[in-house]
């Protein structure tokens, strides 16, 4: 194969290239049998290698699993490749589940890991399994998840992991071969094929090189401080005033250079819709474009059956201009329009949050960035090298751009200097293992290997990463967990107890759910006082949120949940287990009680002050319970028919997430 023809979105014209070395080389790993991992920029080609092992299964008569690390890029991933190969595409992501026996398959890494746990019949025929973003091993939260999968995958199928440039790759290599023996060559990508050109806006101005941000920026000073910081016994600013860097001066530059379309990142999802609104005061069309892209917005909303919703309305005036914002807040199918309207070249300039960035096959010619700091679970720290090439890869369209700018807006009281060189030209930051096996896990484990599974440990990344202190700790993790398990009647010394066995596939809400289980609580509750109770165990309010007024039957629910997390809660602190689960909160409560009653979804939002995208998430995630309930071990019938009929009370209209896939 010496040549690909790449597609941009939804246009018909086709861009031909000779493949780059490392593609070929990777093709060529791949036509050999083996395993590959691909350490490459964003916007290098990645892709192509991916949907090459994917032709080889195919050829071979075997299925390929293909796992991505949020939904928005599963269900893009999905529409691709259905596109191409029609008939022959599945889709299963906890609350979507399409075509499941397809020989080409789309899923979360979560669901995948689950399925290497349930013994599946897809496992079986699998031949090729293929990780987008297996960086993402090392994500606080999630991390163990693609860490768990990779241990599990069976030896006799193959793996095709795809990386950003991370400097320990070759390490990440070395443990996959050491867990089956497996055959797995490491393909690294430094060049990117569409340059970057870095640009800075400081003290006014746009400034095109570190020296000049030095001298200008900076005003030469080594002692600029962020704030907050003590200089010479007062805060810096308070001596030295930074200059605004007002948005219209960046819009102008990009306009004057042709450097559109443009994706302008912000971390906050308020501050997207702000920057748009001011952004207003541009026309990025001319009045045929303005016909074109409403003609086509109108179309896409009749498609994905949001004619005349409130947020689409919003958003019209925004669109007119060619101008959109793009966060997690929106409704999901609002979000999928804008991304299509972003393919199609009808938009020129997209406010947007980091998510947009990550696979989402979105290029533009220029890339800004509002602040390089964002939330990283615990509070907002300054971007990581991997994370703002992850954002900056995206400017650069390869077939159609020389090179690709990066602007960054700077206020000098925020980050200094240094930090901002660390930012763009240090290291990439090495992966490094997030291992937090969960009770599901364990108990998963248990059932075939009981107390032996302490013996999986030297198996998993972060024994091959950490030193004597690190591993025995990890061990008394596993070992303090069992302990727990086994106080609570989970688990004894000859197996798995009925309570584990129904717990190993509440992953996330084993214990909480086990224990309702075990006591009789599911069974005494009708279909919305399940919901009820599923939707306290899965909302995670944002910090400053304020619980609602609640009415009797859900006050008693609330009470119900805190009982039983007041026991997980005092188990764990007792066996030194962390972190603890969750406690259940209801701000949720009112707004799926009126849902499931047939409340309009404008109707919710008298209910709660959670945003659009919030409560669908929320209800998908109830809807995704639900379904686990109903194939749980040791469910009772009446729960079982209680959970359908909870499942057809939520998952409707915007809830309904394969709605969103079917069009």
């Amino acid at each position: 194969m010496s040549y690909f023809c790449y597609y941009v979105g939804l246009m018909d014209n086709a861009f031909e290239f000779k493949l780059d070395r490392f593609q070929e080389e990777a093709i060529s790993h791949i036509d050999q049998g083996h395993s590959v991992i691909v350490a490459a920029p964003t916007g290098a080609g990645k892709t192509v290698i991916a949907e090459w092992a994917l032709k080889r299964a195919l050829a071979e008569n075997r299925t390929v699993i293909y796992t991505a690390p949020i939904k928005a890029l599963s269900n893009q991933k999905f529409r691709d490749f259905r596109e191409e190969y029609p008939g022959q595409v599945g889709i299963v992501t906890g609350d979507v589940s399409l075509n499941p026996d397809a020989p080409i398959l789309i899923m979360t890494t979560e669901i995948y890991r689950n399925s290497l746990f349930e013994g599946s019949e897809r496992i079986k025929k699998l031949g090729w399994v293929i990780f987008d973003e297996i960086h993402y091993l090392d994500d606080p939260e999630r991390g163990t998840v693609w860490e768990e999968a990779l241990m599990f995958t069976p030896p006799e199928v193959h793996i095709l992991a795809l990386s950003a440039t991370v400097p320990n790759v070759d390490e990440l290599a070395a443990w996959i071969r050491s867990l089956h023996g497996r055959n797995i060559v490491v393909v690294k990508e430094h060049h990117r094929p569409v340059p970057l050109e870095f640009l800075y806006q400081a003290q006014g101005r746009i400034l095109r090189s570190v020296d000049q941000l030095s001298r200008i920026g900076y005003e030469g000073r080594s002692d600029w401080r962020p704030r907050g910081h003590r200089h010479r016994g007062r805060h810096w600013h308070q001596s030295h005033r930074a200059k605004p860097n007002r948005l219209d001066t960046i819009i102008r530059q990009i306009l004057d250079n042709n450097q559109i379309p443009c994706i302008y990142f912000a971390f906050s999802r308020r501050k997207t819709e702000h920057l748009a609104e001011e952004a207003c005061s541009f026309d990025f069309l001319n009045e045929n474009e303005q016909n074109a892209i409403e003609a086509l917005y109108n179309s896409l909303l009749e498609r994905h059956q949001l004619a005349g919703e409130k947020s689409a309305e919003i958003l019209r005036p925004f669109i007119r201009k060619g101008i959109a914002y793009h966060h997690a807040g929106m409704l999901p199918t609002l979000k999928e329009v804008v991304e299509q309207l972003f393919t199609s070249r009808c938009l020129k300039l997209i406010f947007t949050t980091e998510t947009f960035a990550l696979g989402i096959n979105m290029p533009a010619r220029a890339v800004i960035f509002d602040e390089l700091q964002k939330y990283y679970g615990t509070g907002f720290k300054n971007l990581t090298t991997r994370d703002f090439y992850q954002m900056a890869g995206r400017a650069g369209r390869r077939g159609m751009d020389s090179k690709g700018f990066v602007y960054m807006r700077l206020r000098p009281h925020d980050i200094t200097l240094q930090e901002v060189e660390r930012i763009v030209s240090g290291k990439p930051e090495p992966i490094r293992s997030q291992l937090n096996a969960t009770y599901a896990t364990l108990l998963n484990l248990y059932g075939e290997l009981g107390r032996k599974l302490v013996s999986i440990y030297p198996q998993t990344f972060h024994h091959f990463q950490s030193r004597e202190r690190g591993r025995r700790q990890g061990v008394q993790v596993i070992e303090q967990k069992l302990d727990l398990l086994k106080d609570m009647g989970y688990i004894d010394a000859e197996g798995l107890l009925p309570k584990g066995e129904f717990a190993m596939s509440m992953f996330g809400y084993e214990l909480m759910l086990g224990e309702m289980q075990a006591n009789g609580v599911l069974d005494a509750l009708n279909e919305m006082e399940l919901c009820l109770l599923l939707v306290c165990l899965v909302y995670e309010p944002r910090k400053g949120a304020h619980p609602p007024r609640l009415t009797k039957d859900i006050a008693r629910i609330l009470k119900t949940a805190e009982y039983y997390h007041s026991i997980v809660h005092r188990k764990e602190a007792a066996h030194h287990v962390q972190p603890y689960t969750r406690p259940p909160h209801a701000n949720l409560g009112p707004a799926i009680w009126a849902w499931g009653q047939g409340a309009t979804f404008d109707r919710l939002f008298q209910l709660t002050d959670v945003d659009e995208g919030g409560l669908v998430r929320n209800f998908r995630m109830v809807v995704q319970l639900l379904r686990e309930l109903r194939h749980a071990k040791h469910t009772s019938d009446r729960v079982r028919t209680v959970a359908r009929r909870g499942q057809n009370l939520i998952s409707r209209d915007v809830i309904d997430a394969e709605r969103q896939l079917r069009v």
